[in-house]
């Protein structure tokens, strides 16, 4: 395997380490019907009605076998995981960015070798965007929020009228430097500080991915400080004239969160093998 890949195995259960790679598997062999998981999904996820960009196309995006018993998750729906999840002889690769975010393309080049390979190995594609980040127990944004010290109380980051991210107090104020520490301890990476904030902060917004666009929303909520993956240039400006810090903590590093959890619940509910495969950007 490609040692830039690094993939890595994440899973419910208790498990025993691979002796080479130093990778957690999981053996539990439970069965499903595709459709079950399917239907699940669609409520547990409230998928039906929800906004999104047209691209996003949440739900089953490629079919796969009539019957799931092993699932991959990943934050996106690229050649390397497509093939991974191949590799591994997975029935759904469940990713929180699907195959289609380039539009109405013809099926040549990259995108006929990522579907080719999905149809031949019979493995289904599953895709969940904006639900994924806004979901209050297997959310990328409420689990970032928790995993920094905020329990998540308010909304922030309104898009088409549904809220995507969460906002709240520290059990403990801190200063900016040390919120930085406790995110960059939480996403496992670097993170970049736009001070124009207090001294100390006690409320702190969470928006994953590129939510750079909701500075002004959380600076008018009051908030101390807020927390996204990626922003744009002018936001240098936005946070001191707004009166906030900003983090940014990479799009793919906030976002690891939810694909993780939501696999995890489905290993727990119904006994299916499911891995986590890590295939960071660096952005």
């Amino acid at each position: 395997m490609d040692p830039a890949l690094r993939f890595r195995d994440v899973a419910a259960g208790p498990s025993e380490p691979d002796s080479v790679q130093g990778l957690h598997t999981f053996s539990t062999r439970r069965v499903m019907k595709l459709e079950s998981l399917l239907q699940y999904l669609e409520h547990y996820l409230s998928l039906s009605g929800y906004p999104d960009y047209p691209t996003a196309l949440n739900g089953l995006q490629v079919e796969g076998r009539p019957e799931v018993t092993s699932i991959v998750t990943a934050v996106d729906a690229s050649q390397a995981t497509i093939d991974e999840a191949v590799r591994r002889q997975a029935d759904l690769l469940l990713v929180h960015h699907g195959l289609f975010w380039d539009g109405l393309r013809p099926l040549t080049g990259r995108s006929y070798r990522r579907l080719k390979e999905l149809i031949l190995n019979g493995v289904g594609l599953y895709a969940c965007h904006l639900p994924l980040d806004a979901h209050p127990e297997v959310g990328n944004c409420a689990l970032l929020a928790r995993a920094i010290g905020l329990e998540p109380t308010s909304r922030i980051g309104s898009y088409k009228g549904v809220d995507l991210g969460w906002s709240g107090t520290l059990r403990d104020a801190v200063t900016p430097m040390a919120l930085v520490e406790r995110v960059t301890a939480a996403v496992g990476g670097p993170v970049r500080l736009l001070e124009g904030g207090p001294d100390i902060v006690r409320s702190v917004g969470v928006v994953t991915g590129g939510g750079g666009s909701f500075i002004a929303e959380a600076a008018a909520a009051g908030l101390d400080a807020f927390v996204t993956g990626e922003g744009a240039h002018h936001n240098y400006f936005d946070a001191a004239e707004y009166g906030i810090h900003v983090l940014f903590a990479g799009h793919y590093a906030t976002e690891t969160f939810g694909v993780r959890a939501l696999g995890d619940h489905l290993a727990e509910r119904f006994g299916l093998d499911v891995a986590f495969l890590d295939r960071p950007t660096g952005l």
